[in-house]
C-alpha cells in the first residue's frame, strides 16, 4: 500500500504487528502497551520501530524513548476525538520529536491540512483511490494565522 508522506505519494515499507503477532524482520510498528511490556526485546529487534497511539494514551509515557522510535501513527477510531491533533502537537512542539508522525484510521480527508500544522507529516488512508484527494487538501490554504509546529 501506499502512503502520503511530506507531500508526496510512497510506498509503505512498515509492517503494524499485532500485540499477539510474532516479531517480524523489517520497520516494524507496535502498540504502545506491546512496547511498554516488551521494549527490550524489541530495542533489539533489526529494523526500524514504531509505536501506535490511541487517544487515550499519553505521549508522556513514551516520550524518554522517542530517540529509539522512528514512526508514531496516531490511530483514529473515530471523527469525534481530537485528542491525537494534541498529541501531535506535543510530540512535535514539547519533546522535539523529528521522526515521522502517521495518520490512520477514521479521520477525515478534510482535516490533513490540519493536521500538518500540528505536527503531522504522513497520512494513510483506508483506500489508494483518496491518495491524490488528501493530498490536494494539504494545500487547501495559502496563508495562516496562527503559528504552527510545521
Amino acid at each position: 500500500m501506499q502512503l502520503i508522506k511530506d507531500k508526496q505519494i510512497v510506498d509503505d515499507n512498515w509492517q503494524d504487528l499485532a500485540d499477539d503477532a510474532e516479531l517480524a524482520a523489517g520497520d516494524i510498528s507496535v502498540s504502545l502497551s506491546r512496547w511498554q511490556t516488551e521494549k527490550a526485546q524489541l530495542l533489539a529487534h533489526e529494523g526500524q520501530l514504531g509505536i501506535r497511539i490511541s487517544p487515550a494514551d499519553s505521549v508522556a509515557d513514551f516520550a524518554a524513548d522517542l530517540d529509539k522510535i522512528a514512526l508514531v501513527e496516531l490511530d483514529f477510531p473515530d471523527f469525534a476525538d481530537g485528542r491525537l491533533f494534541s498529541h501531535a502537537w506535543l510530540l512535535r512542539s514539547r519533546y522535539g520529536f523529528q521522526g515521522e508522525i502517521r495518520a490512520t484510521g477514521h479521520y477525515m480527508p478534510d482535516q490533513v491540512f490540519y493536521l500538518a500544522r500540528v505536527g503531522v507529516n504522513a497520512f494513510k488512508p483506508a483506500t489508494a483511490e483518496q491518495l491524490p484527494v488528501q493530498l490536494g487538501y494539504l494545500q487547501d490554504f495559502t496563508v495562516t494565522y496562527q503559528d504552527s509546529v510545521n
